[in-house]
């Protein structure tokens, strides 16, 4: 198969890995399942797969205690708030709408890094934060007396969360692999989670068959496989690419939602939603690095 194809073929199995993550989270929240207890088995299952295949394919890696702290901030901090706050959001509001305003983190990473680190906002990123915002009006506008509303607030804080982390992370893990980097955010990001689910009482781990299905769904293919097939087809195409093709996510999640929830969002949301997904595409694709820096962008896709 043609290289380009093989890589973009990845990068979309990577987004339906990712698109069906919501609505295995509500069969697991159907069962009884914590958002604390669903996300440490989420990340200590992938923590000890990635640490697997680092041992059996890497061996040797070498970090720094700069780099240990930097990770532990990553994962333990900012990836965890986030995957907090995503996972609860689809308690209150449907997994279409949760996954469109999450989408809206890469306009909220245009926008912080021009106001911490000065970025230059061209004409077509500002037209793309003006189309994204006019779609989430859109999505929000036409049902505002039915939508819960801390739902809304819980998605939008994972996306700005995510947009802190994408900043800080192409800091501190350009230097690292992308598994490694990888294997150590869902190890700090496990950490996280079994003290707050100690805190809040215990990490339970009795479930029915059919929610460990969607438990470990949640982990290998939402997780693991997600990321790897991310990455490899990044190796292929470019980060840029990559991260484009990937906001195929939200519409694996809508479309399935569609049909395994029968959800069904209105015309005008529609219209709304494929806005703020153009909005995100335009912005991806105006900072997309070059060719010879493909690797600099790796540590934005934990979602």
């Amino acid at each position: 198969m043609n290289k380009f194809y093989l890589g973009a073929l990845l990068v979309i199995i990577s987004a339906a890995c990712f698109g069906i993550m919501p609505l295995l989270a509500l069969t697991a929240y159907a069962g009884g399942v914590s958002v604390p207890t669903l996300l440490f088995w989420r990340f200590v299952l992938a923590a000890l797969i990635f640490f697997a295949y680092l041992l059996v394919v890497c061996k040797r890696f070498n970090l720094t205690r700069n780099n240990l702290f930097s990770l532990f901030l990553l994962g333990g901090v900012l990836y965890t708030l986030q995957s907090s706050t995503y996972f609860s959001s689809v308690k209150f509001i449907q997994p279409s709408l949760a996954v469109l305003i999450f989408y809206t983190y890469p306009i909220l990473v245009v926008i912080l890094s021009f106001l911490i680190e000065k970025e230059r906002l061209t004409k077509q990123t500002l037209a793309s934060i003006i189309l994204c915002i006019s779609g989430l009006i859109m999505v929000l506008g036409t049902s505002l007396g039915e939508i819960r509303w801390p739902g809304v607030l819980l998605a939008f804080a994972a996306a700005l969360v995510y947009s802190l982390y994408n900043i800080l992370g192409n800091r501190v893990v350009k230097q690292l692999p992308p598994v490694v980097a990888t294997a150590f955010v869902c190890l700090f990001a496990s950490v996280s989670f079994s003290v707050i689910g100690l805190v809040q009482g215990g990490i339970n781990y009795d479930f029915s068959w059919s929610v460990w299905l969607a438990v470990l769904g949640i982990s290998f293919f939402s997780t693991i496989v997600a990321l790897l097939t991310y990455f490899a087809g990044m190796e292929l195409i470019g980060a840029g690419k990559a991260s484009i093709l990937s906001t195929m996510e939200p519409v694996v999640t809508i479309l399935c939602s569609a049909i395994l929830l029968h959800e069904r969002l209105t015309l005008l949301q529609g219209m709304g939603g494929m806005a703020v997904l153009l909005g995100a595409i335009l912005v991806v694709s105006a900072r997309k690095p070059a060719e010879g820096e493909k690797n600099t962008e790796v540590s934005e896709k934990y979602s």
